[in-house]
Formats: structure tokens, C-alpha cells, sequence
């Protein structure tokens, strides 16, 4: 990966679903390229979709930059690899099509090639139909767990983050049927830890206190409504604070959020996608991100979906696809920052002084 020190991160975005608000959100956001002061942005798509949305947003004022490849984009400007080539293609906003389908996974493919050869900083995508984008190549619930595969991470964490709140769930995207059997101790103790390190050295928290939730009605009343807080998520939280570690809980979920609870802690770990995502959504959804923690790349979201009933109307938020570029370029400057920190404490250490020495003789 480029050094960010050196240079403005380069920030690859992916169209999603183009008949979604995707287009919409980045087109505003980049718009008369206000944000190539922090990076240098370079959309994966097609030219011919993004200027057709263009026009319709009445930014014909403000022209894209076609780069046919990521070693010849213009860091002044907004960058687009077009990834495929359809010239009847037809935009639709607001209908669900094999086409629009099989461009957000080229879009995904092609960022995803040149994320892997080091040559972009960083990855924010736009939301996808999990139905449509489905083929031979992709059979994933969504983004993380393609990705995920992509850089073999077992566990990755789903870690929805604003300046507010920050939330991560063990279960992702499973039936609430599955949920129970999913959840197991060494399962808690794994998302903790990645949450634990991602709050280092991906947010700067030095000293992260993280609140766990119960998966039961009640955080299982003593075990009345549901063994699994007792068995299972208990020992998994102990575990860790044996070690020093400021992790607490389980909590009711409901009253957790009810009393504003989530105030005194720098993350909270639920068990479940919509136990974690409802108050998420409904405390930070304009400002909200998802970020893929547990990743060697960095990638992040915004927090909302495809959104049909709203798309080609002009009516779509760009909050939080800004917040999501905002987010990776901060994280790609703490990782960077973190990593150079380990690099000079090492470089002090007499052991590794020496044996530099020897190698340098």
C-alpha cells in the first residue's frame, strides 16, 4: 500500500447498484471535486451511467475524469474506471435488474484487483442489491463477507462507527433462526478482540471500554428467559477481563439504549445484526458508517441501502457516503501513524538496535 504521509490517500468507490441512489450520493459528494484535498478519488463504474445521473443533477458545470487505468488517474480531479461497456445500457431508478446487478459486481472486481496490487489506499462502497449482484463469482450475503474471502479473514467484524457511537455485531448476515446456534464463546472472544484492536489502532483509543450485549429478552433474567448469557457470552466477556481488558456486560439490550448507556463506552458488541443496527440507524443514521474491522485493506459505507423508492429524484442524503470517505482517509492516517509509532519503539529498543547494527556492518 502507498504511504499516506507522502501523498493524499487514493480512494477507490464502487458504484453499487446504479438504479439505487449510489450514483446520486457519490455524485454529490465528490461534486466540483471538493473533497480531492483530502484524497484523490476514483470511481469504478461506467462514464456513460455517472454522466447521465450527472446531467439529471444538473451538474453539467463539472466534468468527470475517464482514466482507463488507476496508474493514469489525475489526482486534481474525479477519477472514473469504467469497467464495463454497454452502450444501449439503460439507467432505471428505482427497478431491480440483472444489468444493474452484474455493473456493481465489475465495479467491485476491478476495485477489488487493484485494493489487492497496493494501489489504492482505500475502499468505500456504494450499497448493492445482495439478490441481483448474485453469480458464479459472487455468493455472499454482501460486501464483508466478500471481501473477507478476498483477503482471507475468518471473522471479520461489522463495525458500525459514527462520532456518537460505534457498534459491532458477532452474527451478521444469518436468519434470527441461526443466531443462537452461531453464537459461541470463542466466537464473543474473537470479535472482541478485533474490536479491540481496531478501536486502537484504526480510531486511537488507547484504553478502549467496550459494553457487550445479552442476546435474551433482559439479558436472560438469571438465566429464566435463556441460558446463553450464563453459558456462553459471561465467560467469554471474564476471559478477557483476566487479562486487564475493560470489557462489561451482558446488558439488556432495550434498557442499554433506553438510559443512553451506550454514552459511557467507546463500543458496544451485540449479538445480532438488527439488535446492533436498530439503535445504530436510529441514533447516528445521517452520519453513520459501516466499517469492515479485522481487514489488513480499509474499507468502509454508508450506512444506508440501495433505497429504490427515493432514486432518480434528486432526494437522496450524501451525509453518509461523505462520512464514509471522511472515515477511511482517517483510519488509512491512524494505521499509517500506528504503524510508524511501533517502528520507532522497536527502532529504541538496545536488542534491535544492535541486531540493525550487525545487519547494517
Amino acid at each position: 500500500m502507498s504511504e499516506p504521509v507522502h501523498h493524499k490517500p487514493i480512494i477507490g468507490i464502487t458504484l453499487g447498484d446504479y438504479n439505487g441512489i449510489g450514483p446520486e450520493v457519490i455524485l454529490k459528494v465528490l461534486y466540483n471535486n471538493q473533497l480531492n484535498r483530502i484524497c484523490t478519488p476514483v470511481i469504478y463504474g461506467s462514464m456513460r451511467i455517472l454522466n447521465r445521473y450527472r446531467n439529471q443533477l444538473d451538474m453539467k458545470d463539472w466534468n468527470l475524469f475517464g482514466a482507463p487505468k488507476i496508474d493514469q488517474i489525475n489526482p486534481k480531479l474525479t477519477n472514473v474506471i469504467t469497467c464495463w461497456q454497454d452502450p444501449q445500457e439503460e439507467i432505471q431508478p428505482g427497478k431491480i435488474t440483472p444489468e444493474a446487478g452484474k455493473g456493481a459486481f465489475e465495479s467491485l472486481k476491478r476495485a477489488l484487483e487493484d485494493l489487492k496490487a497496493g494501489r489504492l489506499d482505500g475502499l468505500v462502497t456504494a450499497p448493492i442489491n445482495k439478490s441481483n449482484i448474485q453469480n458464479d463469482e459472487f455468493k455472499f450475503p454482501g460486501h464483508t463477507e466478500y471481501l473477507a474471502e478476498a483477503f482471507e479473514v475468518s471473522e471479520p467484524l461489522m463495525f458500525m462507527v459514527s462520532d456518537t457511537l460505534r457498534v459491532g455485531v458477532v452474527s451478521g448476515h444469518i436468519s434470527l433462526r441461526e443466531v443462537a446456534d452461531y453464537i459461541t464463546k470463542d466466537k464473543i472472544v474473537v470479535k472482541l478482540q478485533a474490536m479491540l484492536k481496531s478501536l486502537r489502532e484504526d480510531f486511537g483509543t488507547q484504553k478502549p471500554k467496550i459494553a457487550v450485549l445479552g442476546l435474551n429478552p433482559h439479558a436472560g433474567e438469571n438465566g429464566l428467559l435463556g441460558k446463553e448469557e450464563e453459558e456462553i457470552i459471561s465467560p467469554a466477556i471474564q476471559e478477557l477481563k483476566n487479562k486487564g481488558l475493560l470489557i462489561y456486560g451482558p446488558f439488556p439490550a432495550d434498557g442499554f439504549f433506553a438510559a443512553q448507556s451506550y454514552r459511557k463506552y467507546d463500543a458496544i458488541l451485540a449479538m445480532y445484526h438488527d439488535q446492533g443496527l436498530t439503535p445504530f440507524k436510529t441514533i447516528a443514521f445521517n452520519d453513520g458508517v459501516n466499517f469492515t474491522a479485522g481487514l489488513p485493506i480499509v474499507r468502509t459505507s454508508p450506512d444506508h441501502g440501495t433505497a429504490y423508492d427515493i432514486a432518480g429524484k434528486n432526494l437522496a442524503d450524501e451525509t453518509s457516503m461523505r462520512q464514509a470517505i471522511y472515515t477511511a482517509c482517517d483510519v488509512i492516517k491512524n494505521r499509517y501513524e500506528q504503524a510508524e509509532l511501533v517502528k520507532n519503539a522497536l527502532k529504541k529498543n538496545p536488542v534491535v538496535e544492535k541486531m540493525t547494527a550487525q545487519e547494517e556492518k
